[in-house]
């Protein structure tokens, strides 16, 4: 009897010990995947600091959803100086002023319960460049992460020649490049304050507003993106991205 119940017992040990070992290895396989998906992130947001995203995960998904797709992508040199302001006035006035996430915004969305107004520029690049569209808390958490990173490693001028150029303007087109040539026939470079205001204005839900032909809201909206633009290169607030 004795002898069985000791034959029993290291059996039970055996096994107990091969769970432990199973266990670590398990660990030790999330951890190193945890590890390598870290550095792969790291070194895919380093790269874009200097490369041109050739494309995004939401315009692959919107390329086999829609029949045209329209997207050049164009230099910072290359886009009017009033592009850049206005886009700034519209989503993200503090900007220049701020390190990927604006708590002041973030505050105020809170308190009167706005589901959207805190997102800066440099979160939706990296929602955009990066990531995939929708209200999961994966995603969220991903971007919180991927945000503060790109700060750190891209200028603020970087951050916005990318999210001009990756930012949907209509169904389909993409950046501002196509978007001038899609509303106004001219290139980017062209744009009047006027044209890069109603641009501005149509974002973040181009699919439901026209820059060409602009309803009475995109119209007070533009108007108002006009003064913005104009107070925050008066005040300061474009230095990080102007010469």
């Amino acid at each position: 009897m004795a002898r069985r119940k000791r034959k029993s017992t290291k059996r039970e040990a055996s096994i107990a010990d091969r769970l432990r070992a199973w266990r670590r290895r398990v660990l030790r396989n999330l951890l190193r995947a945890v590890v390598i998906a870290a550095v792969f992130v790291v070194l895919w947001v380093l790269s874009y600091s200097v490369i041109n995203p050739p494309s995004t995960p939401y315009m692959l998904r919107e390329k086999a959803r829609v029949d045209t797709h329209k997207h050049d992508w164009v230099a910072w040199a290359d886009i009017a100086p009033q592009m850049p302001r206005a886009a700034v006035a519209a989503e993200d006035a503090n900007f220049c002023l701020h390190w990927g996430f604006d708590m002041g915004a973030i505050r105020a969305a809170l308190a009167d319960g706005r589901q959207r107004g805190a997102s800066t520029i440099t979160q939706q690049v990296a929602k955009n460049a990066f990531l995939w569209h929708g209200r999961s808390w994966l995603r969220k958490a991903l971007e919180a992460l991927i945000t503060p990173l790109v700060e750190l490693t891209w200028s603020k001028r970087r951050i916005l020649e990318v999210y001009l150029n990756i930012a949907e303007f209509d169904e389909g087109v993409f950046g501002v490049q196509a978007a001038a040539q899609h509303y106004f026939g001219v290139s980017a470079g062209k744009l009047s304050a006027t044209q890069a205001a109603r641009l501005a204005a149509i974002l973040p839900a181009p699919q439901e507003r026209s820059a060409a032909q602009p309803s009475a809201g995109v119209r007070k909206r533009a108007a108002a993106i006009l003064d913005g633009a104009a107070t925050i290169r008066r005040d300061g607030r474009s230095g990080c991205f102007e010469d």
